[in-house]
């Protein structure tokens, strides 16, 4: 599979809430990159850590955290762009922001990912520390 297919593939997965699926696309000890300086923020290795961290966020936002593409999925390479938004609510909180999600693909299975938010500090408040 292209890179295109792979994400698209995850990404339909992540839609229907399918975690086992979704993380089937990444390599096991894959790289994410989580921007900020917040609970969540820093470099999670492997899908046991990465699936940790959405756990956590999901507890957070009592399931209210949600991520949607809002553009077309880009590739060049083994790399692919993906512009999308994310919206939560923490207490009295919330999130609606944009940001851009940068894949990179190796043999078949997604091996980084790379967070950008459209307003990190506007972000890291929503976290929390």
């Amino acid at each position: 599979m292209m890179p295109k297919e792979i994400i698209t593939a995850y990404l339909e997965a992540l839609g229907k809430g399918d975690i086992g699926v979704a993380f089937s696309y990444f390599s096991t000890d894959a790289q994410w990159h989580q921007p900020g300086s917040h609970q969540f923020a820093g470099l999670k290795t492997g899908t046991e850590e990465i699936g940790k961290m959405v756990g956590g966020m999901m507890d957070a936002t009592q399931g209210t955290f949600a991520l949607k593409p809002i553009g077309n999925l880009m590739v060049n390479g083994n790399m692919a762009a993906l512009p999308v938004n994310f919206t939560g609510t923490i207490e009295d909180r919330t999130m609606d922001m944009t940001g851009v999600d940068l894949f990179e693909v190796k043999d078949g299975k997604i091996i980084n990912v790379w967070l950008f938010s459209d307003d990190q500090e506007l972000e890291n408040t929503f976290w929390g520390k």
